[in-house]
């Protein structure tokens, strides 16, 4: 790519341009296999390794850009068909980590719940890569994910789970997780029963006791691929241990 302008919007549309250059026809990769049901959504096939690296040659690039520049620039993305293309914007803006405030949760509300992120890998990174290190740096804002996890859209409550894993990795928020688990718990979405599991799973590495207390007294209450997401990582006689205790 070449630095010939520095508009935000501009150098999305080079970006789009960039990832039809390196498209390929689905064969050995073909991103869809993963995506089965998904509405509208296309693919370059390029991988993420690929759409990591245009991010990259696009921040070295455009080194002058605020985060105002670089939130501009994801908006242009995220509504974009292809995967790649909002990849890419989320990649860019998470460049800009440390510049992120407060604020910013009202735009990615906005990309989940307008139908911008309506698949599990955008909604993923914009959790992992966006909401997640927002909460970290301001603990305050993790108590919104309650709000989140009422939400009437499938992504945005999603999030609510998923956004607290890099909290919960530093072991914190571990209440908080335990209360979305809990309103989410009849949530009837696969995607949303494999996001608390997830989150679960990985709120047990800083108290696994706890997580076995849990999913005890939960027993039946708890969807089955929410019990076996969240149990993982116990040692296989623990699991099947719990998954017995824990039947209808």
């Amino acid at each position: 790519m070449t630095h010939a302008t520095s508009s935000p919007t501009r150098t999305a549309a080079a970006a789009r341009l960039a990832l039809k250059r390196l498209a390929r026809p689905a064969g050995s990769f073909d991103a869809r296999r993963y995506f089965r049901g998904t509405v509208d959504l296309r693919f370059h096939n390029v991988g993420t390794v690929a759409v990591r690296h245009l991010a990259r040659v696009i921040d070295a690039e455009h080194a002058e850009w605020t985060i105002d520049d670089a939130v501009v620039f994801a908006d242009t993305l995220i509504v974009d068909r292809y995967l790649e293309a909002k990849g890419v914007g989320i990649e860019l803006l998470a460049r800009h980590r440390r510049d992120f405030t407060p604020r910013l949760l009202t735009t990615w509300k906005r990309w989940l719940a307008g139908g911008h992120a309506a698949n599990w890998a955008t909604t993923d990174a914009i959790c992992g890569s966006l909401i997640g290190p927002v909460l970290v740096a301001y603990p305050g804002l993790a108590p919104k994910m309650r709000e989140w996890a009422g939400h009437r859209g499938l992504w945005v409550r999603r999030a609510s789970a998923v956004s607290l894993i890099p909290s919960l990795r530093k072991g914190a928020a571990l209440d908080l997780g335990y209360q979305i688990a809990s309103a989410l718990s009849d949530d009837s979405e696969d995607l949303i029963q494999k996001a608390v599991g997830w989150m679960l799973r990985e709120a047990g590495k800083a108290d696994p006791a706890r997580l076995d207390r849990y999913l005890r007294q939960r027993g039946p209450a708890i969807p089955r691929t929410t019990l076996r997401y969240a149990i993982e990582r116990f040692p296989p006689a623990k699991r099947l241990e719990l998954l017995r205790a824990t039947r209808t």
